[in-house]
């Protein structure tokens, strides 16, 4: 059960309208590492929890703050949209100055949302539930969460570079400083489960059924060896199972590939020097 709470986690007050940059806003809220696809993710990772309450507890509490920043989000574009109704738009095509400033304007914010907020991303893309990842397995998933926050927290270092608003950097501060801790928890949270299960994921299928002989080789296919170089190609690997193995221009290990022919009702191109194909089924008149 969910009690919302009137005021917003922090504040979100524009010193002025902009149309332009609350286009620019949509990324955060709707887009593929936007708020409301942690929101989600969180929350059905949560939902779906069958580990230790305590891991429960934790991605519920940050799911649930989630739908304050939508929230907040949500609260500020619609207050970058105040005073530009579409009429200024139009004007645009007039008057040059104006058509600088509003020409950027996503048309939708007034046609469709009333000068509001959208479940869209930057470019009018609806928000896609497959952003979102709950796999059951907390271990990826915290990894995907901690994808999902470092592209998260670029992309809103990078909106806060686009305006000179302190009432939007302030509220983007804000933003920008929870997804550091965030960044933080999932990776206490992985550091933990990677000493209790192992880092390879997931930690319950037996070893010995894989193709052992690849498992720890790093191979080159690509021109020049300055891969060779780093971590991945030597050394202890990550698991402390093995040694990194480097492989310098692979050999080819399967088959040459050879299809048989296919149906006669498929109608594919058929083998050299063969003929029309006969049918199938018998001819049924047509009525």
């Amino acid at each position: 059960m969910f009690f919302h709470v009137k005021e917003l986690q922090y504040d979100a007050k524009p010193s002025q309208p902009d149309p332009v940059y609350a286009k620019k806003l949509q990324e955060i809220l709707g887009g593929q590492f936007g708020e409301m696809s942690v929101m989600m993710q969180y929350l059905f990772q949560g939902w779906n929890c069958r580990a230790e309450n305590k891991y429960r507890d934790m991605i519920l509490d940050i799911g649930t703050e989630e739908i304050a920043h939508v929230e907040m989000i949500a609260t500020m574009i619609a207050q970058l949209l105040d005073g530009a109704p579409a009429h200024d738009q139009e004007q645009g095509a007039k008057d040059p100055a104006v058509e600088a400033v509003l020409g950027g304007m996503n048309p939708q914010h007034a046609i469709v949302s009333g000068i509001g907020a959208q479940p869209n991303d930057s470019v009018g893309y609806p928000w896609n539930a497959r952003y979102t990842i709950a796999s059951g397995n907390l271990l990826a998933d915290f990894r995907a969460n901690l994808n999902a926050e470092s592209q998260g927290r670029l992309q809103v270092c990078r909106l806060y570079e686009m305006t000179t608003d302190p009432g939007v950097r302030d509220m983007l501060s804000f933003l920008i400083a929870r997804d550091t801790m965030h960044q933080n928890q999932w990776m206490a949270a992985i550091e933990e489960l990677e000493q209790t299960q192992g880092s390879i994921v997931p930690s319950t299928f037996n070893q010995e059924y894989e193709k052992q002989e690849v498992s720890y080789s790093f191979m080159n296919y690509s021109e020049g060896e300055e891969s060779k170089t780093g971590r991945w190609a030597s050394g202890s690997s990550f698991d402390g199972q093995a040694n990194f193995e480097y492989i310098q221009s692979p050999k080819a290990m399967g088959q040459k590939p050879q299809l048989q022919p296919g149906p006669n009702y498929i109608h594919g191109t058929p083998p050299q020097g063969q003929g029309k194909m006969e049918p199938s089924y018998p001819n049924i008149p047509l009525q």
